[in-house]
């Protein structure tokens, strides 16, 4: 009893006389992966998180974060914006980490290394099967292929399809944290091309982000093939499966479609999905998305859609005239009704599938702290935290262990921290004007460093790390 009440004060002593780089002092602190809701004081040294404390600790500098919460930065799964004019907005939002896991890349050391050291955030990418298979037909580069291209609308060769798989496994062997398909952009892509794809996944624990094949409407089948589609892929294959933005395909029956998922996980299959909270999607207009029949398949018409450059709702001229030109339309089809009911659903992640030119890409998270857990009390702060936070780096730790440091408040896990007024913090972007800072994030810390300060954002900051698979 002795050596043990010797060795505690001897700890304790220790800790109490570290000075560490950076103290957050007096927040709540909570912590999605043990439960952890209590005031405490937090020590950050050299990036990581050195001491979780009921004392004072002593740091080089404090944050006092009294009647604020501290939790972990949010790891984004879905964010197609990697640019400088995003990151500022993703971290005002809470977002310590981003990663563009549908549409993904065909060159995965080459897309690392232009951002590396110029992000203030931290960044990651899947190898995708949109840029391979567009590579491996032969079309000009292009963030989706068009409806008419090859990409979309041709059958892979078997020498075709022994290229994408080739590229595939290159990518994951890279360091790709995942492999991103888009099924309803490359309708001609077959089951079969999908499942070798899947299989070359599950050599490396990779999950496989799906944008499924169908949009739904409350008759169609359609849309519950292609969850059938992705559940058998990953239970065949045995790499992990997961559905991207599934309201914005899945509509009106989406509700339906979480259950299969649910039930699908609930007999051991590794699959889950994705929401955001917004009625209303993005995409490109001459996608292979508006081929013949898209108002019949979407439940959907002209006026449903909005041309962001102008704002104006369709009409069949407009629409045709856009389709030729080409370009970003918004796509409203959900109610508020479904939008919440998604959000609270203990079987969702939250992801933003951020782009410019949509509220999304600034407001998403800050909007589910705010008018979905604050205002409308449709789901608690501390699921809210796991499944903005914890449960997608739960998802990518197989294939990219350095995920098991993120997404926790935790002695030995990355110090990507946010601090935010949870009385105050809110969405402020709109679909007129998307380029808006969220309010009430008051710090947001990667790798210990302030990247957002008292509310602001620090410009020439940039901890940012690359998030990235093991590289073989």
């Amino acid at each position: 009893m002795k050596t043990l009440f010797a060795f505690t004060f001897a700890s304790l002593s220790a800790f109490a006389a570290e000075t560490f780089d950076t103290v957050i002092a007096n927040g709540r602190v909570m912590d999605p992966a043990t439960g952890l809701d209590a005031v405490r004081h937090i020590g950050i040294s050299d990036g990581t998180i050195k001491a979780i404390s009921k004392t004072q600790l002593k740091g080089k500098s404090t944050i006092n974060a009294k009647g604020l919460v501290v939790a972990p930065g949010f790891v984004d799964l879905h964010q197609h914006g990697q640019g400088p004019e995003d990151y500022p907005y993703k971290a005002m939002d809470g977002v310590t980490t981003a990663l563009e896991l549908e549409v993904g890349t065909a060159d995965v050391d080459l897309w690392y290394k232009l951002r590396a050291g110029k992000t203030p955030i931290n960044f990651g990418v899947s190898i995708g099967h949109i840029p391979t298979r567009i590579s491996v037909m032969g079309d000009k580069p292009a963030f989706l292929p068009p409806a008419n291209s090859r990409g979309a609308k041709q059958r892979a060769t078997p020498e075709q399809l022994a290229a994408i798989k080739k590229k595939i496994e290159h990518g994951l062997k890279r360091g790709a944290v995942a492999v991103g398909f888009g099924l309803q952009y490359t309708p001609e892509a077959t089951q079969w091309e999908s499942l070798e794809v899947f299989r070359i996944a599950a050599k490396y624990n990779a999950s496989c982000h799906v944008h499924m094949r169908n949009k739904g409407t409350d008759s169609g089948l359609n849309i519950h093939t292609a969850v059938h589609e992705v559940i058998a892929l990953s239970a065949i294959s045995g790499a992990p499966g997961h559905i991207v933005h599934i309201q914005s395909t899945g509509n009106l029956v989406t509700p339906r479609l979480i259950e299969m998922v649910a039930a699908a996980r609930k007999r051991g299959l590794d699959v889950s999905c994705e929401v955001y909270p917004y009625t209303a999607g993005m995409t490109d207009i001459k996608s292979a998305i508006f081929d013949s029949g898209w108002q019949e398949r979407a439940g959907i018409t002209y006026n449903n859609l909005q041309w962001v450059a102008t704002g104006e709702r369709l009409t069949k001229a407009t629409f045709e005239k856009y389709r030729k030109q080409g370009g970003k339309v918004i796509v409203h089809a959900n109610p508020e009704s479904l939008v919440r009911q998604v959000v609270a659903s203990p079987h969702t992640m939250i992801a933003s599938d951020g782009f410019m030119g949509h509220p999304r890409n600034a407001g998403c998270y800050s909007r589910i702290l705010g008018k979905y857990v604050r205002e409308n009390k449709d789901l608690p702060l501390m699921l809210a935290l796991k499944k903005c936070a914890l449960w997608p780096a739960q998802r990518l730790e197989r294939c990219a262990p350095a995920f098991k440091k993120k997404g926790r408040l935790q002695v030995g896990a990355d110090a990507d921290i946010i601090i935010f007024d949870a009385s105050k913090v809110i969405d402020k972007a709109t679909f007129k004007d998307a380029a808006q800072f969220s309010t009430g994030i008051q710090y947001t810390l990667v790798h210990g460093v302030p990247v957002v300060k008292n509310g602001v954002f620090q410009k020439n900051s940039f901890p940012g790390k690359a998030a990235r698979g093991t590289i073989r």
